[in-house]
């Protein structure tokens, strides 16, 4: 189960906040063996001046349109698949959401199984936790 953080910039429309969700999702379904269902997405529209960035940092220009996906999900994935996500991402918000790949910022932040809890209390992929 990731959670997905998508923060950017305040202005874009319904249509276009639900094609970012929508793309993010299916790469995630697509690479990082994430069923259909399991969909957990935080959108985060920022005022001008609340999301700092270095427009030129590694040598990628980024502009105002800068999207950053931070994506908390388990640990167990390798950095093939990692690697593979990270394309799918720059290529599926281009094809679909009409975002530049210099501005997508993938954060992952892998953990493990008994960091997650669905509810009622129980450590949710934790063996005789129910």
């Amino acid at each position: 189960m990731p959670l997905v953080r998508i923060s950017l910039l305040r202005g874009r429309s319904a249509d276009q906040l639900r094609a970012i969700a929508d793309s993010i999702h299916q790469s995630l379904v697509d690479t990082y063996n994430v069923p259909p269902g399991d969909r957990f997405q935080i959108i985060e529209q920022r005022e001008p001046g609340e999301i700092i960035y270095d427009a030129h940092y590694l040598g990628i220009e980024r502009t105002d349109d800068v999207v950053f996906i931070h994506i908390v999900a388990g640990r167990w994935r390798d950095t093939a698949t990692r690697q593979a996500l990270y394309r799918a991402l720059a290529s599926r918000l281009a094809a679909h959401a009409g975002i530049r790949p210099e501005d997508v910022q993938v954060i992952l932040s892998p953990n493990e199984k008994d960091d997650w809890s669905f509810g009622n209390g129980l450590a949710s992929y934790v063996e005789n936790a129910r």
